[in-house]
This record gives C-alpha cells, sequence and structure tokens, in this order.
C-alpha cells in the first residue's frame, strides 16, 4: 500500500519569470485554484494519507497558504461568505495532511528526495513533481494498481517525438509486460536523437523504493553539482530492482514554463477569456507587489 507522498517545491521557477519574482509557480492559479491543489486532489483521490512538502525559506508563502488562519477566521466572520468558508474547510482538509521540510540549497531532486529520509515509513513512496499535470485519469491512482500487481518500483512514461527527446529523460526498455506497463533497463537523461532508446519519456511522477535513500546518501553530484534522482535510479535498477514504465491514460500538461502554463490554464478551464483574465490579473498583482 502506498500512503505517503512527497513533492519537491524548493525550485525557484525562473521559466516563469516575472510571475515567480513575487509568487511560489505552485501557487500561481488554474482555472480559479493553485497548481498545486491539482497536485493534493490527485494525491487524495489515489488514496494518499500523508503528503510532504519539500521547500525553501524563500518560498515560506507555500507553508503560510496553508497555515492562514487568522485571516481566514476573520474574514468569515465579517463576509458571511460560504464560498469563502467552503475555502478554509478545504484547506484545514489538505494542512491535516501536510508536513513540510526545507531544501535551502539547490542541490537538485535527488537532494531534495533525501531531506524527507526521516519521514518514510513504508518500503515504497510515491513522488510527484509538480510541474507536471496531469488530467482526465488520475496517473497516481493507476500507478499504485501497477505497484500492488508486480510489487516493483514504478515511474510514469509517455510517447514523445523523436525529435524532441534530448528534452527529457529516456527509458531504455526490456519487455512488454502489458499494453501499457514495460519492464525497463535504464533511464537515458537526455540523449541525442541517436542515441536515445525510445521515444517513451520519463514524466513526473514516481512510486519509489525506500531503499532509495541509501543511494541518494552515497551519490556523488553529478552534472550541475546536483544530486539527480535518475542516478539513483539507475544504480537499483543495475542492481537489480524491477522498475516499471507506466504509460498513463491521462492528459499532459506542462506548467513549468509561461507557454505551457498559459496553454494549462486554457486546457483545464476551456474558456480563453477566462484564462487571459487570470493572467491579466496575475500581472497586474505582480506590477502592484513591486510598488508597495
Amino acid at each position: 500500500m502506498i500512503r505517503q507522498a512527497i513533492i519537491p517545491l524548493a525550485g525557484l521557477g525562473t521559466r516563469l519569470l516575472p510571475l515567480t519574482s513575487v509568487f511560489p509557480k505552485e501557487l500561481l492559479p488554474i482555472d480559479g485554484k493553485p497548481g498545486i491543489e491539482y497536485i493534493l486532489d490527485e494525491c487524495i483521490e489515489a488514496g494518499i494519507k500523508e503528503i510532504i512538502f519539500i521547500i525553501s525559506n524563500k518560498k515560506k508563502m507555500i507553508k503560510k497558504y496553508f497555515y492562514n488562519d487568522k485571516f481566514y477566521k476573520s474574514i468569515i466572520k465579517k463576509k458571511k461568505d460560504p464560498r469563502i468558508k467552503k475555502e478554509y474547510q478545504k484547506i484545514l482538509k489538505y494542512k491535516k495532511m501536510i508536513k513540510f521540510v526545507y531544501q535551502n540549497k539547490p542541490l537538485g531532486t535527488g537532494d531534495a528526495v533525501l531531506k524527507t529520509k526521516k519521514y518514510i515509513k513504508d518500503n515504497f513512496f510515491l513522488m510527484l513533481l509538480p510541474d507536471d499535470l496531469i488530467i482526465k485519469k488520475n496517473c497516481s491512482k493507476s500507478m499504485i494498481k501497477v505497484h500492488n500487481k508486480y510489487k516493483s518500483s514504478v515511474m510514469a512514461s509517455m510517447k514523445v517525438n523523436k525529435k524532441s527527446v534530448t528534452r527529457w529523460g529516456i527509458y531504455k526498455l526490456n519487455k512488454k509486460l502489458t499494453n501499457s506497463n514495460y519492464l525497463i533497463d535504464d533511464v537515458i537523461e537526455k540523449p541525442t536523437v541517436s542515441e536515445a532508446p525510445s521515444n517513451k519519456a520519463v514524466i513526473g511522477r514516481y512510486i519509489l523504493p525506500k531503499k532509495i535513500f541509501i543511494k541518494l546518501k552515497n551519490q556523488s553530484p553529478g552534472k550541475g553539482g546536483e544530486i539527480h534522482i535518475t542516478d539513483a535510479i539507475q544504480s537499483l535498477i543495475y542492481d537489480g530492482d524491477k522498475f516499471i514504465a507506466h504509460n498513463f491514460s491521462g492528459k499532459y500538461l506542462d506548467c513549468g514554463s509561461m507557454h505551457g502554463y498559459i496553454k494549462s490554464s486554457m486546457e483545464i478551464s476551456k474558456l480563453w477569456n477566462c484564462a487571459w483574465l487570470e493572467l491579466d490579473m496575475l500581472v497586474l498583482l505582480v506590477e502592484y507587489a513591486f510598488q508597495i
């Protein structure tokens, strides 16, 4: 059973500047609610009971979002608005599930995962990368079903254009288990077109074994001086651990870039005017923040 999830949130979000010069990217609205809430709802629907946020001191606004009780109680008392009361009840529900740990130096996703070591209780846990939004079908829920069947680690997979493999981690496939699941031999990070062993890309959903902490603790920094989670996964595969690439059936949205964020907002809302209005409001908020 997968009961815990970790969500790395310490990244600076430079691809979404200037918005992220003021707001954490995870709090930017997508069709009326912060992007992080879509990830939380995915976890809850998948049966997750505890969620660990990895944040930095520069992103304390994320914690404040969930611990702003004084503001909510005051505004509910003044406004008597049932919508606000409902929002506060939702925040309280999230808050009961969330723990916060800190990664104040940007040393990579592997280092962020390592920060959660003392909180992970079971043999496997779920990790979700918030830039990757998957809608229409619950990817985490379907991955947990695969894990329960094969008792192995599972990673989300998506077919990409062969010319774009240089942007992704790419699976080297071993054998087909079902139409949606493949046993993998390796993960190659951003290969050239000629080097790519397939066009199946890694997407930001992982079910990982607790033993990965041992690999991460003893791992030397890789490219850019960071601890890469892919290197630890490769090491486990070489040791004989079973990893399965799961082709999810939902729709993938990239919320980590400005173009992707706008496109995601439009895709979810299906109301072009609403999405543009949302962005216009954010720009105005940023301008206002710089004035005060």
